[in-house]
């Protein structure tokens, strides 16, 4: 039961005077429950539980006061206690589709999946209102990553409900996860045939094209989302990135600055437009949303490499350096950010600062290929033959058969006299591709005028 806006304000002011005062006043059993339910929806768990505890003090045979007990037990993970609960309810009232609701909630948060769907289809013959119980079960196939018969039951809970754009949502997500993009188009239009105007559908129509790259055939759904209803700030931006990819970079900012009007900026809009203004040469223009862009949202990776990225195109390398640490400085543990320091460090001819950003990007995880290649280059030119041996023999673990780390660390160990082991991987890296050979030339000019290298270079020539 939901309050209306004067019994809410009535009923919990007078139920919060009663908690102060200790005074004890009269509630019927439903403005016990809409309390409850109140509180249990604002988070505030303590006071629900309160509400609850007087509640059954004034009407102990209450089904739905001792549902919430049940449910707060749930929220706890004192599945044992609600239990009990559960199971005097039911042999009371075996129809109660709440209980068998309830059941299904302690098996899901246990894990047991199958088991809550289970008890879910049995509320099913007995709800009022199987539109919800449908949702229940479509989650719980997410949770099982069952995406078709989630779908399936999301699919029911749309015909129950149409205006249930979550489900929607839902079903849409199910398609995507299983790469269904006509599918989801085909379900989409039979939608649209009882809902025309859905703006919603509308727009989950435009990305599905958008997926399979149908630019124009996107752009006409956009524009019928938005004949629809002309303040759907989500179509616009959608629209806005389907101009963008057919080159239309001033129609793509006519819709995000629409956007811009139907309410407060958002930092993805500012950054398109950025991007649309980098691409018509506007580069003040392009500077100043993408700087707009970062104010707005700090925490937006995309705003600080476009901003980056734009000095970097510009050759502008001490820019860059500028706002790639203003970045770093916001998120440290961000990737992208580390590998661009290193790249403009480097073309700064900062190598040490360039290590440390290759170094520090592989303690965060990336372990691409270029990252250890470029790390071990640069401690070669540093002079750090050791540290490059071991940062190499580490990458060896991801990518165990490279002929462009064997031949850099066949480099390093003739260097530094292993030619035993120069020798091994020399062999290892032409069995594995001869082309790479020329790094033996560019990085180790004395390895490559050895007799053996020269001798077994050649009987892997073609």
């Amino acid at each position: 039961m939901s309050f209306s806006p004067e019994d809410n304000n009535v009923s919990l002011t007078r139920f919060e005077s009663m908690l102060k005062t200790n005074d004890v006043f009269f509630f019927d059993a439903e403005e016990f429950e809409s309390i409850a339910n109140h509180y249990i929806e604002m988070g505030k768990i303590a006071l629900a539980r309160k509400a609850v505890k007087l509640g059954l003090a004034q009407h102990p045979t209450s089904s739905n006061l001792r549902l919430f007990k049940a449910e707060l037990f749930i929220f706890e993970n004192k599945f044992d206690q609600a239990e009990v609960i559960l199971t005097e309810l039911h042999e009371l009232e075996p129809n109660n589709e709440e209980v068998f609701i309830q059941k299904a909630n302690i098996y899901s948060k246990q894990d047991d999946h199958k088991k809550a769907i289970y008890l879910l289809e049995q509320a099913i013959d007995l709800t009022d209102d199987p539109a919800d119980v449908y949702n229940l079960i479509g989650m719980e196939y997410l949770f099982l990553e069952d995406y078709a018969n989630a779908k399936v039951s999301f699919m029911k809970c749309l015909e129950v409900d149409d205006q249930d754009y979550s489900a929607l949502y839902n079903i849409i997500y199910c398609f995507d996860f299983l790469e269904q993009h006509q599918e989801a188009i085909d379900y989409l239009n039979m939608f649209l045939n009882k809902n025309p105007y859905c703006e919603v559908a509308w727009h989950q129509v435009g990305k599905q094209y958008f997926d399979l790259k149908e630019y124009e055939k996107a752009l006409s759904a956009f524009d019928f989302a938005i004949i629809s209803d002309d303040t759907f700030v989500g179509a616009y931006l959608e629209k806005g990135k389907v101009l963008e990819k057919l080159g239309r970079y001033n129609e793509a900012l006519e819709n995000y600055q629409i956007t811009l009007q139907l309410e407060d900026p958002t930092s993805f809009a500012l950054l398109r437009m950025g991007k649309c203004y980098d691409k018509l040469g506007f580069d003040d223009l392009a500077i100043k949303h993408f700087e707009r862009c970062v104010h707005e949202d700090p925490l937006l990776d995309n705003g600080w490499i476009a901003i980056t990225d734009f000095y970097k195109k510009r050759l502008n390398f001490q820019k860059a350096l500028y706002y790639i640490d203003k970045a770093i400085q916001i998120d440290a543990d961000n990737v992208l950010y580390w590998k661009r320091y290193a790249t403009i460090n480097y073309r700064l001819k900062f190598y040490e600062e360039a290590e440390a950003g290759y170094r520090k990007a592989l303690e965060l995880g990336n372990y691409e290929l270029d990252t250890w290649l470029n790390r071990a280059d640069i401690l070669i030119q540093l002079g750090e033959a050791d540290a490059a041996i071991a940062s190499l023999t580490q990458s060896m673990e991801f990518y165990p058969e490279n002929a462009e780390i064997a031949f850099r660390l066949s480099g390093l160990n003739y260097n530094k006299g292993n030619d035993i082991q120069g020798l091994y991987f020399l062999k290892n890296a032409l069995k594995i591709d001869a082309e790479f050979a020329i790094i033996i030339d560019e990085l180790f000019p004395y390895v490559a005028s050895k007799k053996e290298v020269i001798a077994l270079r050649k009987n892997y020539e073609v």
